[in-house]
């Protein structure tokens, strides 16, 4: 079952306008100097259930609160990925209006290849979750973080190899396109 670590209302540094950031317990990218090295154990924190959403999320979805950002840990591992599925889908169907944005280690080819189902199949049916996520969500800032690329005036994310990926041109173009800041 996955665990959620923390969740923080009313953040800014997670996306445009002012998010509910959810923190995935677990990683395995072991990013050198990850900003949140405390979350790569998977069994941190809460376990992620309906309840849980309805009673620690949904409330905090105020009117001022532009979309939820989902991070971690990573919420796109195979011990995650359900729970980031069932996650987007309670949230876009009781807030259709508001973003949801995905912080992932993962590159967004390598999601959507044919090596990451079969990587992935032997735990669960990624190709189904995987591509539902992506159609609901409007933002994926991806790639790992790498400490000799860090630099500290970018934007929504720790290192210039990774990218803000507007997730719905990306899919419409078949082509990465990324979102404007």
């Amino acid at each position: 079952m996955s665990k959620i670590a923390k969740v923080k209302p009313y953040t800014i540094e997670n996306g445009d306008g002012i998010r509910v950031s959810i923190f995935f317990s677990g990683c395995e990218h072991y990013c050198k100097n990850c900003f949140n090295n405390e979350l790569w154990d998977f069994n941190i924190g809460e376990t992620f259930s309906r309840e849980y959403y309805e009673n620690k999320i949904k409330p905090l979805i105020k009117d001022y609160i532009n979309g939820l950002t989902i991070l971690g840990g990573e919420p796109l591992h195979h011990k995650n990925l359900f729970a980031t599925y069932r996650l987007v889908k309670w949230f876009k169907n009781d807030f259709p209006d508001k973003t949801i944005w995905i912080y992932t280690g993962y590159d967004f080819e390598y999601l959507l290849s044919l090596q990451y189902s079969l990587e992935t199949s032997k735990f669960i049916r990624p190709d189904c979750f995987i591509k539902t996520i992506f159609y609901t969500i409007d933002v994926l800032v991806d790639g790992k973080f790498i400490e000799e690329k860090k630099q500290l005036r970018l934007a929504y994310r720790g290192s210039t190899n990774q990218r803000i990926i507007d997730v719905q041109k990306s899919l419409r173009e078949n082509n990465v396109i990324l979102y404007k800041e």
